[in-house]
């Protein structure tokens, strides 16, 4: 599928982040003194991907170039890509259909019943673009102020960047909002164009001075379930377990239900 002149600059940054984190070292190449910048240089990378370059600063640069699958995977291989920074580069690469501009996410009534029928375990839908569709009284109550300010939806990551009280409820603020921060970037990068990612990524580093340190360093990352400890009212600091389920007809459409371990006491 041709790429987008916006695709091309995304995959020339995503290869250039990823080339300055890789160290002469890892690759089996000798120490060669003091360098003006970090990582490998473009030469010794396109050296050990086999490649010309000339061709891979054209790449960088975003030039209207084609990469075959064969040079995709042998950069993804030099820079010691994981499976999902893999896909993303292919998807940047013009090697995996990418989606249009959407309509608002349609999320049938019966679907919106699932988190208030978890009740009390908190529980709640987000989208593609962390807008919360569904959530239950305890999901509010442990995420203060998440479905407000009212003339705004409720937004996941909007919450944790430009609301206060997230910095109060999660404890490990900082590696839960890099993490957070990683999968939108991977979530933007299958929709080039849609103007719901720009709006919101724009807002976020309008509001955020770490969202603008952090999103250069251009991580990505894939929904999944874990732990994270929240504060919470009268009970303090507790260690929640959450899990992720993709809606079957929405797979960008994800329930997410906690759990404290209380239950599993009876």
């Amino acid at each position: 599928m041709p790429q987008q002149p916006d695709q091309r600059r995304e995959l020339g940054a995503f290869l250039r982040s990823r080339r300055e984190r890789i160290t002469p070292d890892e690759v089996g190449l000798p120490p060669t003194g003091r360098r003006r910048t970090p990582g490998l240089r473009r030469e010794e990378l396109a050296l050990l991907a086999g490649i010309s370059a000339t061709w891979y600063t054209y790449l960088e640069q975003g030039r209207n170039i084609r990469a075959s699958d064969q040079v995709l995977e042998a950069l993804a291989a030099v820079l010691q890509l994981d499976r999902h920074e893999r896909d993303h580069l292919f998807r940047l690469a013009g090697h995996a259909p990418a989606a249009e501009p959407e309509a608002p996410e349609p999320l049938p009534a019966e679907v919106a019943a699932v988190p208030l029928l978890l009740q009390p375990h908190p529980a709640y839908i987000i989208g593609g673009t962390y807008d919360v569709l569904s959530c239950n009284q305890a999901a509010d109550e442990l995420f203060p102020r998440l479905t407000t300010p009212a003339d705004l939806p409720a937004n996941f990551a909007r919450w944790v960047f430009l609301e206060p009280a997230a910095r109060d409820v999660l404890v490990d603020w900082e590696p839960e909002a890099r993490g957070l921060l990683a999968r939108l970037r991977t979530l933007a990068g299958r929709h080039p164009g849609d103007v719901r990612y720009t709006r919101l990524i724009d807002e976020l580093n309008a509001g955020s001075p770490h969202v603008r340190a952090w999103w250069p360093q251009y991580d990505v990352q894939a929904r999944h379930g874990g732990r994270k400890r929240l504060r919470t009212p009268g009970r303090g600091t507790v260690d929640f377990a959450y899990t992720a389920f993709h809606l079957a007809e929405q797979p960008e459409q994800t329930l997410v239900i906690y759990s404290d371990g209380r239950e599993s006491a009876a």
